[in-house]
């Protein structure tokens, strides 16, 4: 329904974008990939995919098209919701994706939280051939917002981990490397759940 929008960012968090555009307010709901993509500037464009479901109406956002398409991708194999396909593009990069499904790698496709052997292998099955064809690409940038602590939080809470998981879960890592990035932060906490 809507392919993009382009307008100001209002407020930018790891989860959640709230984008202004001609003086409408969309609620896009973005990976953390998008999320480096976008930090740091005040407008820009979005691509976008409308998840409509029995409840809701749910605006999803992508700082590149690359990304967009592997979210569509995985929300068309049989188990894989749109929060889940959120979650796997949080955890790696579409090009990277792209490589574990092509070579059939399971194993890190498992390590994704909600993705067990059975579903990482059908993701294998209808999504190796399909995307064979090339890896998309994506720009990772380093992350500058609000405290470390809290983004990576809202990041891995809005993921569905629980707040007390997530919280141990940030500081063992800060514990670890106190000077991580978020990004960085958010995926080894993630492997670390």
């Amino acid at each position: 329904m809507f392919a993009f929008l382009r307008g100001r960012f209002v407020e930018v968090s790891p989860t959640k974008l709230i984008l202004d555009v001609g003086g409408v307010g969309y609620e896009v709901n973005i990976s953390l990939h998008t999320y480096t993509g976008i930090q740091g500037k005040a407008e820009g464009l979005v691509y976008t995919h409308l998840v409509v479901r029995e409840d809701a109406h749910i605006l999803y956002g992508f700082s590149e098209v690359a990304e967009k398409e592997m979210f569509i991708n995985l929300i068309g194999v049989s188990g894989i919701g749109a929060a889940t396909a959120r979650m796997m593009l949080s955890y790696m990069p579409p090009n990277e994706l792209v490589r574990c499904l092509v070579q059939g790698d399971v194993r890190s496709l498992e390590k994704v939280k909600g993705i067990g052997k059975k579903t990482a292998e059908r993701l294998v099955l209808e999504l190796r051939d399909k995307l064979g064809k090339g890896a998309p690409e994506i720009n990772i940038s380093p992350l500058i917002h609000n405290t470390l602590h809290q983004d990576a939080l809202e990041a891995l809470t809005a993921l569905g981990i629980p707040r007390n998981t997530a919280s141990q879960a940030i500081e063992k890592v800060r514990q670890a490397e106190p000077d991580i990035s978020v990004e960085a932060l958010i995926k080894k906490a993630l492997r670390g759940v």
